[in-house]
């Protein structure tokens, strides 16, 4: 057995199934643990849950490989536990940076209706239930049309390919990747990396091939701001620290 089969047939899908807890559970831990969520982009779950949704009623129509609907089974109840855990542990409104889609000189953009930028957890969930609602009734309806079922693949692995651009403004904003997790951009890579293999050799519709191209560049995009703005911080401390000394 060569090394690529062995990734596609056993390494990438055991992979592939386990991200969503490898990739966030740090995640949940930091914030759990800080009892803050400053500095983390609240669109994360919201794209996460969005997608992975999508992503379940595609599969009804296509039926696409099976450790992908798994993944995002867990994605689903992952996301959820960290939107939570986010939600619960949420900084007061004038500390709060983790509103990614903002201007750049620190005021809030307000998005129609304040969608996902509520001060109330109820409307959150509220529109969790209505999204899985209303795709499932469109599926009921729609799920033998052909259009319908590419629509949703499009849409599914096209939202979750945006899934960095959140976190890549909210640290352009702040010029700090503070609050968001390394391990979580490691696990991004690689997934992506394992991902073009397995989307690669397996019998994956093109479109996931396509998405996983474009998040694939975007998390490249987020490694270098953490690492950009690491080094700036590093900086600035040791400013600070000959300035204490001299003085």
């Amino acid at each position: 057995m060569g090394v690529v089969q062995l990734l596609v047939e056993y390494v990438a899908p055991v992979f592939l199934i386990t991200s969503p807890v490898t990739s966030y559970a740090d995640q949940i831990w930091s914030i759990h643990s800080q009892r803050s969520s400053l500095g983390f982009s609240l669109d994360i779950p919201l794209i996460m849950l969005v997608a992975s949704i999508l992503r379940i009623y595609y599969w009804f129509g296509i039926n696409f490989e099976f450790s992908l609907l798994v993944q995002s089974v867990i994605m689903v109840f992952v996301q959820t536990i960290l939107l939570k855990v986010a939600l619960d542990h949420r900084p007061s409104k004038s500390a709060e940076a983790g509103v990614p889609f903002s201007s750049l000189n620190g005021q809030d953009a307000e998005r129609p209706y304040n969608f996902w930028q509520w001060r109330q957890q109820r409307p959150f969930w509220e529109f969790l239930l209505y999204f899985v609602t209303t795709v499932g009734i469109l599926q009921l309806l729609f799920g033998t049309s052909t259009f319908f079922v590419s629509l949703l693949g499009y849409l599914a692995l096209g939202i979750e390919a945006t899934l960095p651009i959140p976190q890549v403004i909210a640290n352009y904003r702040n010029q700090s990747c503070k609050g968001f997790r390394v391990s979580v951009i490691v696990f991004w890579l690689l997934g992506d990396l394992l991902k073009g293999v397995f989307f690669t050799y397996s019998k994956t519709p093109m479109v996931f091939k396509l998405c996983g191209l474009c998040q694939f560049m975007f998390d490249l995009t987020l490694g270098y701001q953490y690492w950009a703005y690491a080094e700036k911080e590093a900086a600035i401390e040791m400013k600070k620290r000959r300035s204490l000394q001299i003085s």
